[in-house]
């Protein structure tokens, strides 16, 4: 099994340039994510943001997560979801990402909720899980260091003040959420898709979130669906890759399936089509 690194250590490579691959989990599973644990992934988003995961559900989760030695992290609901980030790092997860964020004053609220005193204002509680192997001390006296504090680029106020949300102590990361961000850009109107997300606007978007980051020594995160485009955004000096979530690779797997029975029954000349998907 691989050596599960600290947080700290695990974005000091992020920062290094050394490419971390994952997945968002919206399944209400545990069972799910602990086999995702094992699958090879780096990392496992659970998204209680889009997923319909309780406290109690997301605890048994996060222990899944923890069995496989995979980086655990936790989409809540928005930068005043104060109790979804306390219960997630409380309940173990590595890192929190924040949702929606438009200016400096959203991602200061959003990182002191994930930081203890005195650079924050989280509140420290034992016994929990998150300390179960350190102890009360040993957790929270590095707890600053190791949780992984992201804030997702998805709106085009959040472009238009993005040089000073990098700025903001603390943030690790910058997840880039190219859906949301091309419908808050009106890219979805303007385009056909899918060449919104090879638009000159969102390129443009997309350089001015690289640049902001890079002058802040801040972790460039992205959301993609399946690896087509992979080399392009490492190449782009991208780190924090997701590939897509649980659902969506259940029902391209079974796709794939199914479109390959069709193509048999066809050459066996027996009459089997598959029926509509949610795919494209």
């Amino acid at each position: 099994m691989s050596e599960v690194l600290s947080g700290a250590e695990f974005k000091k490579q992020l920062r290094a340039g050394t490419p971390k691959l994952g997945l968002f989990v919206n399944s209400h599973s545990p069972t799910v994510v602990e086999q995702l644990a094992h699958s090879g992934y780096d990392w496992l988003l659970v998204d209680s943001q889009h997923g319909p995961m309780s406290y109690e559900t997301l605890s048994t989760m996060l222990s899944g997560i923890a069995s496989g030695g995979a980086k655990s992290l936790v989409r809540v609901g928005g930068y005043q979801d104060r109790a979804g980030i306390q219960q997630s790092l409380d309940t173990g997860a590595d890192g929190i990402l924040v949702p929606y964020i438009n200016t400096a004053e959203e991602a200061r609220a959003a990182i002191s909720c994930m930081r203890y005193p005195t650079a924050g204002t989280r509140s420290v509680y034992f016994p929990q899980r998150s300390m179960n192997k350190a102890g009360l001390l040993g957790y929270a006296g590095s707890a600053n260091d190791n949780v992984i504090k992201s804030l997702q680029v998805e709106t085009a106020d959040c472009i238009k003040n993005i040089d000073e949300i990098a700025a903001v102590p603390g943030v690790d990361m910058l997840f880039l959420g190219q859906n949301d961000l091309c419908m808050s850009m009106g890219l979805y109107e303007k385009y056909e898709f899918p060449h919104m997300y090879t638009s000159p606007e969102l390129n443009d978007a997309t350089n001015k979130l690289v640049a902001a980051a890079k002058k802040n020594n801040v972790i460039l995160g992205i959301f993609l669906f399946g690896t087509s485009r992979v080399g392009e955004f490492m190449d782009k000096d991208f780190t924090f890759i997701g590939l897509g979530n649980d659902l969506h690779h259940m029902l391209t797997q079974t796709g794939a399936y199914v479109n390959d029975v069709e193509k048999i029954a066809k050459e066996k000349g027996k009459s089997w089509t598959r029926r509509d998907t949610a795919l494209f």
